[in-house]
């Protein structure tokens, strides 16, 4: 039998991401991929191998020592070309790192877009303090401006969608609290 391509990719990501913890300095940082990973398919209904790999590996390159050519190899330029638009160019200025990081995603393929989707719904629910709540809402529009029209005909996106905007609802009312 043949291992899984999305088996291989959850136990990369764990070996990259080893030692690492997320902003509440509890959590061990894995936890987030392999929950997007979860939201992708459990709650989007995303079944398509190629955006489940993206979900688990959407961090690699950004946060460990993995670049494209390891996940090309690893796991084949569709996989390498979506995780690569989910990589902010950190050699940017943020002003200039923003905007173009957007337009990957926007130009890039489906599966990124809906990765980062269910990347801002995780991390909106994972709010471990209140003063980060506005900045999770801001992501959240920000990733439903980067939809394409075609994308919003997959049932995955319209699931999508109405899920992060859900989120929107409950931060925007957590706000005005």
């Amino acid at each position: 039998m043949d291992t899984p391509l999305w088996l291989k990719a959850s136990s990369y990501a764990a070996r990259q991401h080893d030692g690492q913890l997320r902003k509440d300095k509890k959590t061990p940082y894995i936890a987030h991929p392999f929950r997007v990973a979860m939201v992708l398919q459990g709650l989007y209904g995303c079944n398509d191998e190629v955006a489940i790999c993206c979900a688990l590996l959407h961090d690699t390159i950004e946060d460990t020592r993995t670049d494209f050519d390891d996940l090309e190899k690893r796991f084949g330029i569709d996989v390498a070309h979506a995780t690569a638009a989910m990589t902010k160019n950190m050699f940017l200025r943020e002003p200039e790192r923003e905007p173009e990081y957007d337009e990957r995603l926007r130009t890039g393929p489906w599966q990124a877009r809906i990765v980062k989707l269910a990347d801002v719904f995780d991390n909106a629910n994972d709010i471990p303090r209140p003063g980060i709540r506005k900045k999770a809402l801001e992501r959240c529009k920000r990733a439903l401006e980067l939809i394409q029209p075609e994308d919003k005909k997959r049932e995955e996106f319209q699931r999508a969608i109405e899920l992060v905007n859900l989120v929107i609802k409950d931060l925007e009312r957590e706000l005005e609290e």
